[in-house]
């Protein structure tokens, strides 16, 4: 059974780091791409970040370009985003997502298969 649980948000502050994790279970995360995504209150879900399954390349959104770093420790089976200098605008609940050896050009919210519940960032002083 395919599960990814998201963890790590919270209140920060402006200009604040947290970490997300999302640990999987149920497949071999190598073999899969994992994206992360984000939705506002009144806003539609959208891309954040994805880590590829082939080679493990990175791609990030403009607007999280420089601030965010995503990364896998397959040996823990968990996908983290790092995520510094933290903006109000960053306020969202985040989700991650997999798709089975998708190209991370590819990765969007209509196109992953699986999808962890999300966890709340909330930026604000």
């Amino acid at each position: 059974q395919v599960q990814l649980v998201e963890s790590g948000g919270g209140l920060v502050q402006p200009g604040g780091s947290l970490r997300l994790s999302c640990a999987t279970s149920g497949f071999t995360l190598d073999y899969y791409t994992i994206g992360w995504f984000r939705q506002a209150p009144g806003k539609e879900r959208e891309g954040v970040s994805c880590i590829s399954s082939r080679d493990g390349q990175t791609s990030y959104a403009d607007s999280v370009k420089g601030r965010f770093t995503i990364s896998r420790d397959s040996a823990k089976n968990t996908v983290y985003l790092q995520m510094n200098s933290l903006k109000p605008e960053d306020t969202a609940a985040y989700y991650c997502a997999a798709k089975r050896f998708l190209l991370c050009s590819s990765y969007g919210p209509r196109t992953m298969d699986y999808w962890g519940k999300g966890t709340l960032v909330t930026v604000s002083s």
